[in-house]
């Protein structure tokens, strides 16, 4: 009776142990050697007017080993098991706390001289999301929307509403002056002159279509994404774009992919970006470069817009197109080498 049984199962063992070594062999024949990353993280610092002839060495410096700073700081997290999430913060919280980026610190001012922030996040494992819009007293917009989705019963709060929130939570809150920056001042009052004028302002290399983002894909093969913004320079009082819309800035699933966008707000809500990437994948069976290029390339030139996206999958495939001369990225993957990037002659590895 014991050989009976015994039989059957040694049979079932080795149809398993064939199958797992033909398995194995297509595993080697289409994944790049030493298999996929575990974990990935992705970023962007905004996009714009950003080429080498118009970027001191100074400045192209501390713009990379800033975005580096952003990348070892989440690969920190998600290399000890962390989540996606606490990597997205984490990342965007040094980003938002630079002068270096129009987020937090470095936001740029509405038409009234104000710095009025807006900022999202998205957990790909259970569609929550959270985000604020027109605040001007939370030290990290990116904290209050993590906030607003965990710890409320909603998705967006704008204004005083989501200061009063932050502030009952815990959150750092700081006077408005904080966030002033003397380079985004000028910036304005060069957009005001050049409004009188009914010209366009001089960009002095600076124009910049603002955001910070982040996605990660952590050990358990969750993903995040997160987006920042100051907005756009000399807009209208109580503007919002759409960093702090969840389907226009940034989105997240776990059957398809994270996207963070940066770019004109108005067109990205208009399109639906950050969502129309994962529909791409999920419904129409597009690749993660093919959905994102089409999304940016197409749809966004096609309508006149302009801007770029950061884009990563649930096998950890990185896209980061953009139509504008440059978009601050980087992206880091299971062996902690951190990658960065300005121009649009640099490459983003796969």
């Amino acid at each position: 009776m014991r050989t009976r049984l015994i039989r059957p199962v040694v049979a079932a063992a080795a149809v398993v142990l064939s199958l797992s070594f033909i398995s194995c062999e297509k595993r080697e024949a289409a994944e790049p050697a030493g298999g996929p990353p575990e974990i990935t993280l992705v970023i962007h610092g905004g996009a714009g007017t950003i080429s080498r002839d118009k970027m001191t060495p100074e400045k192209e410096k501390a713009i990379r080993d800033k975005l580096t700073e952003a990348l070892e700081a989440g690969h920190t997290i998600l290399r000890n098991r962390g989540t996606a999430l606490d990597a997205v913060e984490a990342s965007i919280r040094i980003l938002e706390d630079s002068p270096l980026f129009n987020a937090g610190k470095g936001a740029v001012f509405s038409s009234e001289g104000k710095n009025e922030l807006d900022a999202s996040i998205m957990d790909g494992a259970t569609l929550k999301a959270g985000a604020v819009a027109s605040v001007t007293t939370i030290k990290n917009p990116i904290s209050a929307a993590r906030a607003v989705m965990t710890q409320s019963k909603h998705v967006l709060l704008v204004g005083p509403g989501a200061e009063k929130f932050a502030e009952e939570k815990g959150l750092e809150i700081v006077p408005p002056h904080y966030f002033f920056d003397q380079d985004r001042w000028d910036e304005l009052q060069r957009a005001k002159e050049a409004e009188k004028a009914s010209v366009t302002p001089p960009s002095r290399g600076k124009v910049m279509l603002g955001t910070v983002g982040a996605l990660a894909l952590d050990a358990n093969g969750n993903l995040a994404a997160g987006t920042s913004t100051g907005g756009l320079t000399n807009k209208m009082h109580g503007r919002v774009g759409d960093s702090p819309i969840i389907g226009a800035g940034t989105y997240a699933n776990n059957k398809t992919c994270a996207v963070s966008g940066t770019g004109q707000g108005e067109f990205f809500i208009r399109l639906e970006i950050a969502y129309d990437v994962s529909a791409l994948m999920e419904y129409g069976g597009m690749p993660l470069r093919e959905a994102a290029d089409k999304v940016i390339k197409e749809k966004l030139t096609g309508l006149g817009g302009t801007g770029g996206i950061i884009a990563l999958d649930k096998d950890g495939n990185i896209a980061a197109p953009f139509n504008t001369p440059g978009m601050y990225r980087g992206w880091v993957k299971g062996d902690g080498k951190a990658h960065t990037a300005m121009y649009s002659d640099e490459e983003v590895s796969q």
